[in-house]
């Protein structure tokens, strides 16, 4: 199998390094500010990109990690706490698996406003499983018997290519560990997930309308991967 850097971008080591580190929090401070009064996201990171004249990923990783201070607060509520998980989580699947991949890969990780970590990997319909995909997969399956979770659905987009097969693999590895795992090919997974319990994500837009969730992508790479490269911004700046 091809070893290959899921989300690795070589521009990502000057743009998120040192040197633009300053101008970036400036930027997600001004970013914060007009989003708490109103603005949405798209035009309001369009209109600081081009004040700071920031790299299409650099806007890309703004609106990624900058969240209003009401959906700030209102997923802190929701959030459940990983001393007391539950017995049930329903998982976004590849959402999960891609930033375990991309973690694994030593590439750009994004620490948000929320404290999950977000990538920029971006599948856009296609996805193909690497190397780095049987060890995100264990990783995951390990953590959920360490947490004593007893079972769990796992969601995977039927529309994005090689689901089926990315299906395949996680229920065959399942077999070796205690937890009861069942995979679901869902046309619409940002629909299934919407007001469940116990849901594993970091889109915004479900972690908004779910009843509660948990970090465990985050939990998982902070305890398993302790090489990956997560970028964090002093949001005591901006908050």
């Amino acid at each position: 199998m091809k070893c290959v850097r899921r989300g690795f971008e070589p521009k990502d080591a000057y743009e998120f390094g040192v040197k633009s580190y300053h101008k970036l929090n400036q930027a997600a401070a001004d970013l914060f500010f007009l989003l708490n009064r109103g603005y949405d996201i798209k035009s309001a990171s369009t209109f600081i990109g081009n004040h700071y004249l920031l790299s299409e990923r650099q806007r890309m990783a703004l609106a990624r990690m900058i969240s209003p201070e009401e959906m700030l607060h209102k997923r802190e509520e929701r959030k459940i706490s990983l001393e007391h998980p539950p017995s049930y989580v329903e998982i976004d699947g590849f959402n999960l698996i891609v930033t375990l991949e991309v973690a694994l890969s030593q590439a750009l990780l994004l620490e948000g406003m929320d404290g999950t970590y977000r990538d920029l990997a971006g599948l856009r319909g296609t996805y193909r499983i690497v190397d780095k995909t049987i060890q995100a997969v264990s990783l995951l399956l390990t953590c959920l018997d360490r947490l004593c979770i007893t079972s769990a659905v796992l969601y995977l987009d039927q529309p994005v290519s090689n689901s089926g097969r990315l299906r395949s693999l996680l229920l065959e590895m399942a077999r070796d560990y205690a937890v009861a795992l069942e995979v679901q090919l869902q046309p619409d997974v940002d629909r299934c997930l919407a007001g469940l319990e116990g849901v594993v994500t970091t889109d915004a837009i479900i972690l908004n309308g779910c009843k509660s969730w948990l970090n465990l992508g985050r939990y998982i790479i902070d305890t398993e991967i302790s090489d990956a490269w997560v970028f964090r911004l002093n949001h005591s700046g901006s908050a």
